[in-house]
């Protein structure tokens, strides 16, 4: 069966590819290629498409039908393009999960994930749930709130940051991501509106949109947070729910001030919208300037927090929580049998144990994150001396600022010089961010100066290029 959509005639694929040809001669088809996929990447080939024959292209393109032939062979090999005898070729790729089109090639270095390697505590804390774990063989093994070591440890963290937290209102999770979707499914029906910043955590926002809802971004500032902003989205959008990032925001970096908690807490407070905060990267503070208060401090039992051992020690533990008041979790754990039956023991036996004497473990994140950033930003400032940026307090990202509008075109092509990177566009609602781009450094200082080296190629070769004239990149907002 051929999946549904319209067919676009050899003339009008011209017209979205424009000036496609970058390199030399015998490179033409890879040109081809990464022009098809900036389509397919930005929306303006939807999944389903059906596509000129490869003679008809033949007649429209300045180009052999072997260089034809040779890209779509290249295309369909990506699953980018699916064929069938009789049927022709369509669209049958969508952007990936990683913001480029998804490829099999474990060569890439990837810059799509900001997150680590495991710390080499892991290992050790392994070792010690291992001697624990027999205590828990006797029982059934299920607990949907979590294992009361862990949900204590995480609740003594709180107070430590100066939020008094109980153990009861901790509930342990698989991840931010699965906090999120539990969250979700709480507070939000289909048609109900989300408020978001903008830009914000791709995953996040898929996340909006598979439970149904509509996700209503807000712009940030240049330095921060629009509070103003928030409190005329309230009052025009009546959302269900607002999401927000304060500490080192993915991907700005920007870290929310105590002033602006304050107030926009009081706003949120005022609209009687529940607020969820996504702490994920809180811990990941790279200089020496002091921590303010968590956004819970502010904002009461309006605030829902999710917390993530992902970024601060390893996603392979896929080991998150959520804080929120007594009510909140009763009603999280009486709907949670319908998503999942809790998270494994033995990680968060893991988990326990590395938050046992977390600074100790925490230290060496840090320390290992500074150094790879400050590797980034002399980097960047030797290959792509055009791109701007402002060196980030913490978090795992640099926010460029490019000299034109080619971030999608970056990405696709920077596949071709063996690094994946996600597309500014995949971290906005509607699309937009085209002149952003989120250069990750979560890998070692080698491979960043290499990833890097890469991307200057890229970017000389892609630079003031922009989109084809006839791109509409003008998306509606809701």
């Amino acid at each position: 069966m051929l999946p549904p959509g319209g067919r676009i005639s050899g003339a009008r694929l011209v017209r979205l590819l424009g000036s496609w040809r970058r390199g030399l001669p015998r490179q033409c088809s890879n040109d081809l290629v990464a022009a098809m996929k900036l389509l397919v990447a930005d929306g303006r080939l939807p999944v389903g498409t059906r596509l000129p024959s490869e003679r008809e292209l033949t007649e429209v393109l300045p180009v052999s039908r072997t260089t034809i032939t040779a890209a779509f062979d290249q295309l369909r090999a990506e699953g980018v393009v699916q064929s069938r005898r009789g049927a022709g070729s369509w669209i049958s790729g969508p952007v990936g999960a990683g913001g480029g089109i998804t490829v099999a090639d474990d060569t890439l270095i990837d810059l799509s994930r900001a997150a680590p390697a495991a710390l080499s505590s892991v290992r050790w804390a392994m070792d010690a749930a291992m001697t624990r774990m027999p205590e828990h063989l006797a029982s059934h093994g299920y607990d949907e709130r979590g294992l009361p070591v862990l949900r204590q440890r995480i609740a003594d963290r709180y107070a430590a940051r100066g939020l008094p937290t109980s153990p009861d209102q901790i509930v342990v999770t698989s991840g931010a991501q699965h906090a999120w979707a539990l969250v979700l499914r709480l507070f939000v029906g289909p048609g109900d509106r989300v408020l978001v910043e903008q830009p914000s955590y791709p995953n996040a926002l898929e996340a909006v949109r598979a439970s149904f809802g509509i996700p209503v971004p807000v712009p940030m500032l240049g330095d921060g947070w629009d509070v103003d902003g928030f409190e005329a989205a309230l009052r025009q959008a009546g959302p269900r729910l607002a999401y927000l990032i304060p500490d080192f925001q993915n991907p700005t970096g920007l870290r929310m001030s105590s002033e602006s908690r304050e107030a926009l807490s009081a706003v949120l407070r005022k609209a009687r919208t529940p607020f969820v905060v996504d702490e994920t990267l809180v811990e990941l503070s790279l200089d020496d300037s002091p921590e303010p208060l968590p956004m819970a401090a502010f904002g009461g039992d309006s605030v829902v927090t999710l917390g993530s051992a992902s970024k601060s020690h390893w996603g392979g533990l896929r080991i998150g929580w959520i804080r929120a008041s007594s009510d909140v979790v009763h009603r999280l754990l009486s709907t949670r049998a319908g998503t999942d039956l809790g998270t494994p023991v033995f990680e968060q036996l893991v988990m326990a144990a590395l938050l046992e004497s977390p600074e100790s473990v925490l230290r060496q994140r840090r320390e290992e994150a500074r150094a790879q950033r400050d590797v980034a930003v002399s980097a960047l400032g030797e290959h792509c001396p055009q791109w701007k940026f402002e060196v980030p307090a913490g978090g795992l990202g640099l926010w460029c600022a490019l000299d034109g509008p080619v971030s999608t075109r970056i990405a696709v092509m920077a596949q071709n010089h063996g690094v994946r990177l996600v597309p500014g566009p995949r971290f906005a609602v509607h699309g937009g961010c085209e002149q952003m781009l989120r250069v990750p450094y979560t890998q070692s200082p080698e491979v960043l100066r290499e990833a890097i080296g890469r991307l200057g190629v890229v970017a000389a070769s892609v630079a003031g290029t922009g989109f084809p004239g006839d791109a509409d990149l003008s998306l509606p907002v809701a």
